[in-house]
């Protein structure tokens, strides 16, 4: 696990594309360090608050596209514009990572094949396997070299050339990526949990159709893996926050 510091750093703003895509294991973390954190939902809101208030900014999911012009994403866009302006450390999840791929000169396209669920009924889990680069990043400190993630989109990325990809999958290879030296974004739910998924069965339009006892099995069959893995890479997530605040205040 990272190293425990007593640095502190300003909330984290965990930032709602949709109602119901919140930060799951994620809060469950800040909850145990004791780390405030505010969570917004952009689907409530006419402007952004001011971004520096805050340590750091995790922007979730949801269905929409980045391609969209809808106030939700131009707002979403205004968050990562100025959480890279004021070098924020950042982590984009599903849709948080299409936000920030295109916010810094990279595309989002189509898939060649839509990932949903935990498993593409094939060749078995969806998994991140860790580059070169992936290995030695300080948010993937004690995260396995190959772990499986929980997969919702129809879109996926095409890199700028100033980003380094972290982590591959098998059918949409950019899957984890760095811009910069804080901002981060992952395609795979690694946040979600029980509760998070029977809600998204219920209201996700992608996952209606699914196969709901397939959908809940498979996460039986992983949960504690992903709950590690979510855990792990959030632990790492806030040290580098504190990290941050170090390097700016050296004594």
């Amino acid at each position: 696990m990272a190293n425990s510091t007593a640095t502190t750093i300003k909330p984290v703003l965990f930032v709602k594309n949709i109602s119901r895509e919140g930060p799951g294991i994620f809060e469950k973390v800040c909850i145990g360090k004791n780390q405030p954190y505010e969570i917004i939902d952009l689907t409530l809101l006419t402007s952004i608050p001011r971004i520096n208030n805050y340590g750091a900014v995790v922007m979730l999911g949801g269905p929409a596209s980045a391609n969209d012009n809808s106030h939700v994403i131009r707002l979403a866009f205004q968050i990562v514009d100025e959480a890279i302006g004021l070098n924020l450390p950042f982590l984009g999840v599903c849709l948080g990572l299409q936000i920030l791929v295109k916010a810094t000169g990279g595309e989002v396209v189509k898939s060649v094949k839509k990932e949903i669920g935990f498993s593409d009924g094939d060749s078995g889990y969806y998994e991140v396997e860790l580059t070169e680069e992936g290995k030695s990043d300080r948010l993937c400190d004690s995260v396995s070299e190959k772990f499986r993630v929980f997969h919702l989109h129809g879109e996926t990325v095409i890199l700028s050339p100033g980003t380094t990809l972290l982590g591959v999958g098998k059918e949409c290879k950019n899957q984890f990526v760095r811009v910069g030296s804080y901002q981060y974004g992952i395609q795979g739910h690694i946040e979600i949990t029980g509760e998070m998924l029977e809600s998204w069965i219920v209201e996700d339009t992608m996952l209606r159709t699914a196969n709901r006892p397939e959908l809940l099995a498979g996460f039986e069959m992983i949960k504690d893996q992903m709950r590690l893995t979510g855990q792990q890479i959030f632990e790492n997530f806030l040290h580098l926050a504190q990290q941050r605040v170090r390097d700016s205040n050296p004594r």
